[in-house]
């Protein structure tokens, strides 16, 4: 049995140095939570560097695909979706968006996009591929970990992963505010 991911909310009020990508996405696929170290493209309505990328072994990596924000064209559908779920990707975040969101639900993949558009992006090769990407306030680093759940995307620092964070007093402090019998939520 899989470790339950740490929740988003718990990891950004346990470590201040947790990056909360301010881009309000949306959610896709069958994992609702997904967390891994990152790989990276940046392209622009084009789908051909991340065929490659999820057509390899994913090994429980999150693929970042930074498309600019735009909606004109879909970067990722439902066939991507079944092949990077049978090569062991954890899941994907597009700041760009997709297509099948139907047929995307029904698949064991995380899926965090701005949205839908039925048309598919384009196939020349454009883009980069591992190098570090930057939207919604927040750089993403191939390597780094990532964190992804109903609340939002959250970047760890370099070199720390969710597992490393504890999170058990700062939900114990939460919990004792809430209940009325502690004045603040002590800070770590």
């Amino acid at each position: 049995m899989k470790a339950a991911i740490p929740k988003t909310t718990d990891l950004c009020d346990a470590c201040d140095a947790a990056q909360a990508c301010a881009v309000l996405f949306q959610s896709y696929g069958l994992r609702r939570a997904f967390t891994g170290p990152m790989r990276t493209l940046r392209c622009h309505e084009d789908i051909a560097l991340m065929r490659e990328a999820v057509s390899q072994p994913g090994q429980g990596q999150v693929l970042v695909i930074d498309g600019g924000g735009s909606v004109a064209r879909a970067l990722f559908g439902d066939e991507m979706a079944d092949l990077a779920s049978r090569n062991g990707w954890a899941g994907l975040v597009i700041h760009g968006v997709v297509r099948d969101a139907d047929e995307l639900n029904a698949i064991d993949i995380g899926v965090k996009a701005l949205g839908t558009v039925p048309k598919r992006g384009e196939r020349t090769g454009q883009g980069e591929r591992d190098v570090p990407v930057h939207f919604g306030g927040v750089t993403f680093t191939p390597g780094c970990h990532l964190v992804a759940d109903a609340d939002g995307v959250i970047v760890l620092p370099a070199g720390m992963t969710a597992a490393e964070i504890a999170v058990d007093d700062v939900v114990a402090a939460t919990a004792a505010y809430a209940a009325g019998t502690a004045a603040v939520p002590p800070k770590p």
